[in-house]
């Protein structure tokens, strides 16, 4: 019979160390906080490196004109050191992703990074009469001009091809 009484402390043992750790998790979810909503990403003012990059850069520079202010800037970049590359990030109305890339790097090193590994397509799309190129695939889709002389162009995105539309049809083209 001693042995039985051993076997109930075991088990009664395990029981109530288990509600102790039930009840310390239990503790601890209630007082984690928890937030499902992505950070709020701040708007960036990019005009000053817009100047630049026109003044610095070999080509014309693309940045948007007359987009509304639910598209928010959020990333701003003119490497001249790398190819002279030109980046332009945004947040959509419907929080997707659109950049503008331009460099005067070699054409398909540089689409396939820009467009993070997107494929080209048969479909292409006239867009304030410049012929742009679909890409499709990656993580991104993309939209791919290759008309200006010695830099290319790419708007580029998790947005679908409606908002990548957009910003390529606000693109102004300048160089200082």
């Amino acid at each position: 019979m001693a042995g039985s009484n051993g076997k109930q402390k075991s088990v009664s043992s395990i029981i109530l160390s288990l509600a102790v750790i039930v009840l310390a998790a239990a503790v601890v979810y209630l007082f984690v906080p928890h937030d499902d909503h992505a950070p709020d990403i701040k708007r960036v003012d990019y005009r000053v490196e817009l100047l630049t990059a026109r003044r610095a850069a070999p080509y014309a520079v693309a940045a948007p004109e007359g987009l509304p202010d639910t598209w928010k800037a959020t990333s701003v970049r003119y490497q001249a050191d790398q190819d002279d590359r030109w980046h332009l990030g945004f947040l959509d109305p419907e929080g997707q992703y659109v950049a503008v890339e331009q460099s005067t790097q070699k054409r398909d090193d540089f689409i396939d990074d820009a467009s993070q590994g997107a494929h080209a397509t048969k479909v292409t799309q006239e867009i304030d009469g410049r012929t742009w190129t679909r890409y499709t695939g990656g993580r991104y889709d993309a939209l791919v001009w290759e008309g200006a002389e010695g830099s290319t162009t790419v708007v580029a995105g998790t947005a679908s091809f409606d908002q990548l539309t957009k910003m390529a049809q606000a693109l102004e083209l300048k160089k200082s």
